[in-house]
């Protein structure tokens, strides 16, 4: 896929410590970004309605209304990606994040390297999830998906797919019939910088099996390969189990 230009997308920041965002905007004007600003979760809802932005950093601690309220109500109205700051480092904290549909996070204190690494991350696998696979894929009779037109057909409605899930999809299809490990989907989903970040593979496998497979908890199209990754049903051989 070719590499997205990232130039002049805008960012919103959401943090309530006017030093942090006034260091987050000059970093990332530096690399080119546009920047709009909120100092708690209400004037974020409404940046969000009235500004578009196409990434937005929302810090965890806020009064008022919290980053996960915010983040919450964000996904109600939008598939905006969300990277959450957050000041603890405990993995609970993370995984809440990305279980209310956050796309990333960042402890603080990160570095200027680190923010805008992670940003661009984030970017690159959102618009560039579109595959180069043509035509109307027919898994069986229950699951039909086409990349060119961005849409997936589950028993004749339409699946919608954040775009991180989309991506995933688009790869565990591409593969079909193949075992792909951990580290390979990383690589190619996340990116390198998420080499050690193995519990992204895990949660948005899930997510993939609970919106597309009759059973979750018996998966027909993305199956587990215990100690080396995951296989898309090889439906090009016939239809799936």
């Amino acid at each position: 896929m070719p590499e997205p230009d990232l130039k002049r997308r805008k960012i919103l920041i959401v943090d309530d410590e006017e030093r942090m965002v006034r260091f987050i905007r000059l970093n990332l004007e530096h690399d080119g970004f546009l920047v709009v600003e909120a100092f708690n979760g209400r004037q974020a809802l409404q940046a969000l309605r009235e500004a578009v932005p196409d990434l937005v950093l929302l810090d965890v601690m806020m009064p008022d209304l919290d980053g996960f309220e915010a983040l919450r109500t964000v996904r109600e109205i939008s598939n905006t990606p969300v990277i959450m700051l957050t000041a603890r480092g405990e993995e609970d904290d993370r995984v809440r994040g990305l279980e209310l549909g956050a796309d990333d996070y960042i402890t603080k204190p990160f570095s200027p390297r680190e923010l805008v690494s992670r940003v661009k991350a984030v970017l690159r696998r959102t618009e560039g999830a579109s595959g180069s696979m043509h035509g109307l894929i027919e898994v069986d009779e229950r699951l039909r998906i086409d990349f060119e037109r961005r849409e997936i057909w589950l028993e004749g409605k339409i699946v919608k797919l954040r775009p991180t899930e989309y991506r995933l999809l688009y790869h565990l299809v591409q593969n079909a019939g193949w075992v792909i490990s951990h580290d390979q989907i990383l690589a190619k989903v996340w990116g390198y910088e998420y080499r050690d970040e193995p519990h992204y593979v895990r949660l948005y496998i899930n997510y993939l099996r609970q919106k597309l497979e009759k059973d979750p908890a018996d998966p027909q199209y993305i199956l587990t390969e215990r100690g080396v990754g995951y296989r898309f049903v090889d439906f090009r051989r016939g239809r799936a189990k």
